[in-house]
C-alpha cells in the first residue's frame, strides 16, 4: 500500500478509536465495562473473525468440551477482551477499583522482601484476566513495575496506548536494543519488571503449552539466572462481579533455562484451565510449531 494511503488509513482508524473511547469514558464506570464487553462479544468478535479463531483453538486444545461449553467460552473470551481494553483506558478509575484487591499466594511475601531489600524481581504473566491489574495493585502499594511493550503498527494509536499503559507504572521499555538496555539497567538497579510471557516469538525454541508444542521465549528465565532475581508468576484474575484477585505463585526455582521456561508455561496453563474464558484464545500461539528440531525434542516436545 502507498505510504500516504497507509498513513491516512491509520489516522482515520485512530480518529474512530479516540471518538469511541471519548464517548465511553463519559458514561459511569460499571456501565462502560458492561457495554465494552457486550460490543466486543457481539460486534467486534464476529466481524473480526475472532470467534472463529477462538473456536478453532479451543477445539484443538480442549476437544473434550461440549459444543455448549465451547460456545460459552467463546463469548466469555470476547467479553473479557473488551473489558480489558476499556480498563486500560480507564486509568485512575480502574486503579481505584484495584487499590484494595487482595494479593494472594506465596509470591507476595517474596516480592515485598525484594522491594524492601532494594533488589529487582521479574513478575511474569500472560494475556489472561488483566495483567494491568497486577501492575495497578502493586503501584497502589508503592511498588511500581516497569513494563516491556511492543510498538503498535499504527503510530497514532501507539501514542495514546503507551500513555495509557504508563498510568499503571513506569518506566516502560519499547522492544528493541535500546529498550532492552534500559530495562536491564532498571533491573540491575533494583527495579521490578513485568513480562507478558505467552506471545509467540518467531524462531524461539519449542516448549509444551496446553499439551501442544509452542514457540516460547526463554528471555525471562535467562534474565532471572543472569541477574540472580526472583522469577514470580503473577495473575490478575477477574471475579464474577468484575473485581480482581491478584494471585502470586512461589518463585520458579533457579535450575536451568529450559526447566524454568517450561515451568512458566505450566503455571499459565494451570490458570487457563481453571478460567478458560479469561485467556486471549485469539493468539496464533501454536503456529509454526510443527517442525521440531533435535534441540526442541530434548525439551520434551
Amino acid at each position: 500500500m502507498d505510504t500516504s494511503k497507509k498513513r491516512l488509513g491509520h489516522k482515520i482508524s485512530d480518529t474512530v478509536i479516540r471518538a469511541f473511547l471519548s464517548v465511553m469514558r463519559s458514561v459511569p464506570y460499571d456501565t462502560r465495562m458492561n457495554v465494552a464487553g457486550w460490543l466486543a462479544d457481539h460486534l467486534v468478535a464476529p466481524l473480526s473473525g475472532n470467534r472463529r479463531r477462538i473456536r478453532e483453538n479451543l477445539l484443538m486444545i480442549m476437544p473434550e468440551l461440549s459444543d455448549q461449553q465451547r460456545e460459552d467460552i467463546v463469548h466469555q473470551v470476547a467479553n473479557s477482551m473488551g473489558r480489558m481494553l476499556m480498563e486500560t483506558y480507564s486509568g485512575s478509575e480502574f486503579q481505584e477499583s484495584i487499590s484494595n484487591a487482595p494479593i494472594l499466594g506465596p509470591g507476595n511475601a517474596v516480592l515485598e522482601q525484594a522491594h524492601k531489600d532494594g533488589k529487582g524481581a521479574l513478575m511474569v504473566t500472560g494475556h489472561f484476566g488483566n495483567y494491568l491489574a497486577v501492575r495497578a495493585s502493586f503501584l497502589a502499594r508503592g511498588v511500581p513495575i516497569g513494563g516491556l511493550y511492543k510498538r503498535m503498527s499504527n503510530p497514532y494509536f501507539n501514542e495514546h496506548y503507551v500513555a495509557a499503559m504508563a498510568d499503571f507504572g513506569e518506566p516502560l521499555f519499547e522492544r528493541g536494543r535500546r529498550g532492552m538496555a534500559n530495562m536491564l539497567r532498571h533491573l540491575r538497579d533494583g527495579g521490578f519488571v513485568g513480562i507478558v510471557h505467552d506471545q509467540r516469538i518467531n524462531d524461539a525454541p519449542l516448549y509444551q503449552f496446553m499439551g501442544k508444542p509452542a514457540r516460547t521465549a526463554e528471555s525471562a528465565a535467562e534474565l532471572a539466572l543472569k541477574y540472580k532475581v526472583d522469577l514470580v508468576p503473577c495473575y490478575g484474575v477477574r471475579q464474577p462481579d468484575g473485581s480482581y484477585v491478584i494471585e502470586t505463585e512461589a518463585p520458579i526455582p533457579h535450575t536451568n533455562v529450559q526447566e524454568m521456561t517450561q515451568a512458566l508455561n505450566d503455571s499459565l496453563e494451570a490458570q487457563i484451565r481453571k478460567h478458560p474464558g479469561q485467556w486471549m484464545w485469539t493468539h496464533n500461539r501454536w503456529r509454526d510449531a510443527g517442525n521440531d528440531t533435535t534441540e526442541d525434542r530434548a525439551r520434551g516436545n
